[in-house]
């Protein structure tokens, strides 16, 4: 059987997202959003590129919630995008409103699907949509650290002048000015990049995959990034449909892993067709488990500002 993905928001990023999974021919998709007709318009515009394609999986465009019941995946990519000038956290309480009603409806409709949050700041309102939905936790997760690593691993093959696929990194922690890039593993064919460039130039490609999407933002002018964050969605996706058990880094509940408890942050996971299977804790040194210790603290005071009442 085909999986059913549902992706809610289907602005920049939720279409692309859509785009990106249906071409991979992953599972049906249903592209839900409150604005009518404007789903049902691109649905029906990528469907209309399947001939040349050759896509067997279909588009559903919607306004009705109930039409993603008994969905496998959820994709959360509603929400209010960055402005220049804005952080991912300013984002809190409008967003937490949204989040807070889709995840009512995901609990009325499919209360066995995988839920991925995309929407900022994500790892705050990941810790809300599972408050919300009472799922469990692995089955809730959010969508930063593939993205973030990603932009890691572009900015040290920019540099470098080599090929991005030969690079590879992690990113940990919260998705924001806090988050943990881990230079000690990021490696070329295997080889650490310390061989490569001087501490100097590694601390600097740490700042700019810190401050990341605001260079994006900046430069749009208006809107956010949606392309990349739209491939780390994909990739996500492709390892639980698939089950392929791949490592990667999101947004997960620790319960006592890194030091972090009853706590969503950004950690590197095995993702499969359970959601996440297991929380991989890497020997990281005092200054790194610090540091994303310290991300982990800033997430909680955001958290506290939710006023969610103890469970």
């Amino acid at each position: 059987m085909k999986m059913k993905i549902s992706i809610i928001g289907a602005g920049f990023v939720g279409a692309t997202t859509a785009q990106r999974i249906w071409e991979k021919n992953l599972g049906d998709v249903f592209l839900y959003d409150i604005v009518e007709d404007m789903p049902q318009g691109k649905a029906l515009d990528m469907m209309e590129s399947a001939p040349l394609l050759g896509v067997e999986s279909k588009i559903v465009g919607t306004n009705r919630f109930e039409d993603c019941q008994n969905s496998d995946i959820f994709i959360i990519t509603s929400g209010l995008a960055r402005q220049p000038g804005m952080s991912r956290d300013d984002l809190l309480n409008r967003n937490a409103e949204i989040v807070s009603g889709i995840a009512e409806n995901i609990q009325r409709f499919s209360q066995d699907s995988i839920i991925i949050v995309v929407s900022n700041p994500v790892d705050v309102l990941t810790y809300l949509m599972a408050y919300k939905t009472k799922f469990p936790k692995n089955r809730v997760m959010g969508m930063a650290g593939v993205l973030d690593s990603a932009r890691f691993r572009y900015f040290i093959a920019e540099e470098l002048g080599i090929a991005p696929q030969e690079v590879q990194a992690m990113v940990l922690g919260g998705h924001g000015d806090e988050m943990v890039p881990l230079s000690r593993f990021a490696t070329v064919s295997g080889v650490g990049i310390e061989h490569f460039l001087p501490r100097e130039k590694i601390d600097q490609l740490i700042k700019r995959t810190r401050e990341g999407g605001a260079e994006i933002v900046k430069l749009l002018k208006k809107g956010s990034a949606y392309y990349a964050p739209s491939a780390a969605i994909m990739e996500m996706v492709e390892s639980i449909v698939k089950d392929q058990k791949r490592l990667l880094p999101c947004s997960a509940w620790c319960e006592g892993q890194y030091g972090i408890h009853d706590q969503y942050v950004g950690v590197p996971v095995i993702l499969g067709k359970n959601g996440i299977e297991k929380i991989v804790e890497l020997p990281l040194t005092g200054k790194e488990l610090g540091e994303l210790q310290e991300s982990a603290r800033h997430l909680a005071a955001n958290i506290a500002k939710l006023n969610l009442s103890h469970r």
